[in-house]
């Protein structure tokens, strides 16, 4: 099996080491590449076309935010798109919120324990899951619940069929694959099928936009599960 292809950029050399050898360690995730910074860190993942980068979103020259906006932004036919998870010291951080929403796939802690780290690279990579459900939502909820204006409901939110909004609700709930499956009492295949169809209906990269869409369109609202009908 060919090893998951990882970039790590970070400011703090420490950091990079550290994170460097725990997934060297693993022998389905090789470590392509590191960076110091934005500018570097844009270079160094468009020659080494990991599935997946390690992004601090303080850095020098250019900050993680604007580093994961350029090699997330649509470029020619055929750019290598790579999962981006966002790396903080914070698990409420304006610059965390403003990488989701430009399509990060996720956020950790710099002091998440190594089998955290390594479950959520593989897991960013596959697809299947949202990145500390509960942080990630709340943190959603409290920069979502501070702006005045909504924005509209995506388009397509009309094609999706009754069974698809029932999935979309519980993405946005923070539910994996597995607890989806067990909530609708399908298979999980059943369950990556519809979420791969509503992504595809929406234009979304993967289940953090969902969850980011969900909150920011007013389809779920701050501080509740409940899925209201898109206006």
């Amino acid at each position: 099996m060919t090893p998951l292809r990882v970039v790590i950029a970070d400011d703090q050399r420490l950091v990079r080491a550290g994170f460097g050898m725990i997934l060297g360690a693993q022998p389905d995730i090789e470590v392509v590449g590191e960076a110091s910074d934005g500018v570097e860190a844009i270079r160094v993942v468009r020659a080494a076309r990991p599935e997946v980068v390690l992004m601090d979103v303080r850095m020098p020259e250019l900050d993680g935010l604007a580093a994961t906006r350029e090699l997330l932004s649509e470029g020619p036919t055929g750019r290598h798109v790579p999962k981006i998870l966002i790396l903080t010291t914070f698990d409420v951080d304006d610059y965390v919120y403003e990488a989701l929403a430009a399509g990060a796939s996720g956020f950790l802690l710099k002091d998440t324990p190594p089998e955290q780290l390594v479950e959520a690279v593989r897991s960013v990579a596959a697809g299947d899951s949202l990145l500390a459900p509960t942080v990630t939502r709340r943190l959603i909820e409290h920069f979502v619940s501070s702006r005045a204006q909504r924005r509209p409901p995506p388009d397509g939110m009309d094609e999706l069929t009754p069974r698809e909004v029932e999935v979309f609700r519980l993405i946005a709930r923070g539910l994996s694959n597995t607890e989806i499956a067990g909530e609708l009492v399908v298979s999980e295949a059943t369950v990556k099928t519809h979420v791969a169809r509503i992504l595809l209906k929406l234009g979304l990269r993967d289940r953090v936009q969902v969850v980011v869409t969900a909150y920011e369109s007013g389809i779920v609202s701050p501080g509740g599960d409940t899925l209201g009908a898109p206006a």
